[in-house]
Order: C-alpha cells, then structure tokens, then sequence
C-alpha cells in the first residue's frame, strides 16, 4: 500500500516531511504531490480518482489558511482522508484546524493537530495495521523504542539533579 501527501503548496513541504519519513520507516511508499483545492481543482480531482489504481490507500492532507483541500479530496474518495492543518497565516493555523475539522456528516477527515503530519502518518500505519499483522509488530516495536527513549532522558535528566 502507498500513502498519498498532498500539499496545497510546496511551502508546505517542511511541514510535512515528517510524514515521508514515518512512511517510509515502517515501509509504506509516499506518493507525494503539490494540488490546490482552490487553484489546480482539476489537478486534485484527477490524483484523487487515479489513486486506487495507483495502489494508494489512505491520503495525508496538508494546508493552510482557508484548508479545503482536505475535504475537496474526500469528497472524491472513500479512502481514509488525514488532515493537516499547517499554520500558514497570522491566525496561528487555527483557520486551517477549523476548516479541516469541520466536514459535513458522511463526509469524514480525520484531523491532527496544528503542524501534526508525523502523527498522520502513524496514524496512516494504524489503518493499514489492521490488515497486516507485520505492520502492528512494528508499532509495537515503535511504541517500545519510545518509551525507551523516554526512560533514558528521565535518567539523564534525573542524574542532573
């Protein structure tokens, strides 16, 4: 399976590379795009109806300011549709948070946090996880490490004091 980012603009890029890495960690392909719900429509119709064929099976979406694309792009599909408010204006990235979490009934987005695409793409591994007994072995051993890591900062910081 492969996991779609679209960016609503490749500033946005920085932002979300984080979700490339996770993907790619637990070894999930991203496909990665720049579309604009408001600029390129017919770019974002055309990725989103040619993503199954392409072995895509869940979309990462990021955007700012007034952020439709999320919920443009699961307008097209039945897919899982993750969303990414970025802050990207002066309002701090809560008109993007709103605008991704507010989706009308039967249209779902699942919304991180402000600048969250590290945990879209875990979250990405989780759907996939379900079907593949591999794949929740690895989120385990991710959980694992992190807590591990935790427990070597408490102690470094503890030896501190």
């Amino acid at each position: 399976m492969k996991v779609a980012i679209i960016m609503g603009s490749d500033s946005d890029l920085p932002i979300l590379k984080p979700a490339v890495d996770v993907l790619k960690q637990f070894g999930i392909e991203p496909v990665v795009t720049v579309a604009s719900a408001h600029r390129t429509p017919a770019r974002v119709r055309e990725f989103v109806l040619s993503a199954e064929e392409k072995g895509i099976g869940a979309f990462i979406i990021g955007a700012g300011a007034a952020a439709h694309l999320a919920g443009v792009v699961a307008s097209y599909t039945t897919l899982p549709v993750i969303g990414v408010p970025i802050n990207a204006t002066p309002l701090g990235g809560m008109d993007a948070l709103l605008s991704t979490v507010q989706m009308p009934s039967g249209i779902p987005v699942a919304t991180m946090a402000i600048n969250g695409a590290k945990n879209a793409a875990v979250y990405a591994v989780e759907i996939f996880a379900v079907a593949d007994v591999g794949l929740r072995q690895k989120l385990a051993d991710y959980r694992r490490e992190m807590a591990e890591g935790v427990e070597k900062k408490a102690a470094r910081v503890e030896q501190q004091l």
